[in-house]
């Protein structure tokens, strides 16, 4: 019998749902809601939706989750997007705010203009992503976006838009400045599941 592997989706704020459909199409893993740190028990990885990353860090704050889902982070795998890359990386700016500092990667907030700049748009995927998730071009849609302003030595850029980094991975991390749960293409987020 196969255990199946069961992945926690952040249920504080953010399209949440979404997710746990992206990753139900990708295939191969149990999704829950994770709204407390006893909802971290039994957990084999975590997403951390998109949303606004300042009223994030207050859910988290109010829950009590901000320690707990660090420590997570220290034994298991996180995927971020938009707000959750932002919460993973180790340097945020545009404001400067705290951060679970599990990807090295240093962001900038709101880079790629206001909520009536949002877009979708084709990122191109790097020979690492393709190598190992097939297809061609990836959709990306960005919605007040961070931009990765630096990746660290440790830190493999799997796609980039405009020449910059909106795919990154470092060790079991994953982390997107665009939102992949957004579209039908599951390569993403089989790829996040892959490390489970």
């Amino acid at each position: 019998m196969v255990e199946v592997k069961r992945v926690g989706v952040l249920a504080l704020q953010g399209d949440f749902e979404a997710h746990r459909k992206a990753l139900d199409l990708a295939g191969g893993a149990e999704s829950v809601e994770v709204r407390t740190p006893a909802d971290l028990a039994n957990l084999d990885g975590l997403v951390i939706p998109g949303g606004e990353s300042t009223t994030m860090l207050k859910l988290l704050d109010i829950e009590q989750l901000f320690e707990p889902i660090k420590s997570f982070g220290l034994r298991k795998p996180i995927f971020g997007t938009c707000a959750g890359a932002i919460l993973l990386a180790t340097s945020v700016s545009h404001p400067a705010q705290a951060s679970f500092a599990l990807i090295d990667i240093s962001v900038e907030l709101n880079r790629y203009g206001r909520q009536r700049d949002s877009r979708r748009t084709q990122s191109a995927p790097e020979a690492e992503f393709l190598r190992r998730a097939g297809g061609g071009n990836l959709e990306a849609v960005f919605i007040r976006a961070p931009i990765i302003r630096t990746v660290g030595g440790g830190v493999k850029v799997l796609a980039s838009y405009r020449d910059t980094p909106v795919l990154v991975e470092q060790g079991r991390h994953m982390a997107a400045t665009f939102h992949p749960e957004l579209t039908v293409d599951p390569r993403v987020h089989g790829l996040f599941l892959a490390k489970l």
